[in-house]
C-alpha cells in the first residue's frame, strides 16, 4: 500500500532549479534512501516534504491527503517526523524534557488544567513522563534522562534526536543524514537501531545519507538524485552497479 505519493515536484532558488520534476513512492512499512552527490537537491526534497519550503509546483499526497504546502506543525500532526543534518536539540533543557515536548502535541489535558493546576494536569504530565521514560530506554539513553541534552555525546545526541521524533507518533519518520560524525561501530550500531525502529514501531522510514555501507544495509529501495532530478531507482545491487550512478558519482563517463 503507498503511504506517500510524489508527484512532479519543483522547487527553484533565484531562477536555479534545486528540485526539477520530481517523482517518488513510499510503500508502507518500507525503508528507502534517497542519495546522490552534494548539492544534488537531497535536503531540499525533504524540506519540501516537511513544510519547511512550499513547491513551486507538483503535489505531495500522504495517507491519502494533499499535504502540499502545510506548514511543518500540520505535516507533523498528520504523520511525519524528521531529524536534521545538523543537530537540532534543545540544548539547555535535559534529554527528558526534549522528548517530553515532542509527546505534548498529544496532550490529553485541557489548557486551563495546566494554568491551575489541577488534578488532571499532574496526570497527564506523570503519563508522558512514562512514556518518555519508555523511549529513552529504548535508545539506551534512560541513565542520562537528568543531563543537558548539549552535554551528550555525538552519538547520543544523534539518538536523542531520533527519539524526539519518534515521540510525535509518526507513520512516516525522515532522517537526514543519520550517521554524519560517527565512527564505524557508531555507524554500525545506527544501523541496526535503524531496523529495530521500523519493525518495532512499524513505519516508513526515508533516509539521506553519505555513507553507502549504511544505505546499503538498510534500504530495500534507492533513489539517486543529481542536479534535482531523479536518474536511478532500484534496490541496492541495482544502484550500486547502474552506470549513470557511478557516473554521477565519479564525474566520468564510465564504458
Amino acid at each position: 500500500m503507498i503511504l506517500m505519493n510524489i508527484e512532479h515536484l519543483h522547487k527553484a532558488f533565484g531562477g536555479l532549479s534545486a528540485v526539477l520534476d520530481f517523482n517518488a513512492h513510499l510503500e508502507e512499512q518500507e525503508l528507502i534512501g534517497l542519495i546522490g552527490p552534494n548539492g544534488a537537491g537531497k535536503t531540499t526534497v525533504f524540506n519540501l516534504i516537511t513544510g519547511v519550503y512550499k513547491p513551486d509546483e507538483g503535489k505531495i499526497h500522504f495517507a491519502n491527503q494533499d499535504i502540499t504546502g502545510l506548514p511543518p506543525y500540520e505535516i507533523c500532526r498528520r504523520g511525519i517526523a524528521r531529524t536534521f543534518q545538523n543537530i537540532r536539540l534543545f540544548n539547555d533543557l535535559t534529554v527528558l524534557d526534549n522528548v517530553r515536548i515532542a509527546l505534548h502535541k498529544d496532550v490529553q489535558y485541557p489548557l486551563l488544567s495546566a494554568v491551575f493546576r489541577i488534578p488532571s494536569f499532574f496526570k497527564g504530565e506523570a503519563e508522558m513522563e512514562k512514556k518518555a521514560d519508555e523511549f529513552l530506554k529504548i535508545f539506551h539513553l534512560y541513565d542520562k534522562r537528568y543531563e543537558k541534552a548539549s552535554s551528550l555525546p555525538y552519538g547520543d545526541q544523534r539518538r536523542l534526536e531520533i527519539a524526539r521524533a519518534l515521540a510525535t507518533n509518526p507513520r512516516l519518520l525522515i532522517l537526514d543524514e543519520p550517521a554524519a560524525g560517527m565512527n564505524p561501530n557508531e555507524t554500525a550500531e545506527l544501523m541496526e537501531l535503524i531496523r529495530s525502529i521500523r519493525e518495532q514501531f512499524k513505519l516508513t522510514i526515508l533516509l539521506i545519507e553519505h555513507d553507502m555501507s549504511l544505505v546499503m544495509g538498510v534500504c530495500e529501495r534507492i533513489y539517486v538524485l543529481d542536479y534535482g532530478q531523479i536518474i536511478a531507482e532500484g534496490s541496492p545491487e541495482e544502484i550500486r552497479n547502474n552506470k549513470r550512478v557511478i557516473e554521477a558519482y565519479l564525474g566520468e563517463e564510465v564504458s
